[in-house]
């Protein structure tokens, strides 16, 4: 299983509150509709923290890295894609997942 993490800082101009609110009200509907995604998840802090490198991390799963570009490659993911890079400026991880209490 593939792991995606995309650490995210807000596009300047955007408050922390519409950020939150993008992230976790507006994007997850986009996300939602990525063929193949196994689970999702976005972490956002409980309050505005200027000290922090990132104001979001989601998580994304999916079988492997062919599942990944076959989703980002269909119109719901090119969709997906634009609509973050609109909100903010991403680093993507990619790992394979280890669990060892769940």
């Amino acid at each position: 299983m593939l792991k995606i993490l995309s650490l995210m800082k807000r596009k300047d101009g955007l408050s922390y509150d519409e950020f939150r609110n993008w992230a976790i009200n507006d994007h997850p509907k986009l996300a939602e509709k990525l063929p193949g995604l196994r689970g999702y998840r976005m972490n956002v802090p409980i309050a505005e923290n200027p000290d922090l490198p990132y104001d979001a991390i989601s998580e994304m799963w999916f079988d492997d890295d062919a599942a990944r570009l076959a989703a980002f490659g269909t119109d719901a993911g090119k969709a997906a894609g634009a609509d973050a890079a609109a909100h903010a400026e991403r680093t993507h991880f990619m790992a394979e997942e280890k669990v060892f209490i769940d």
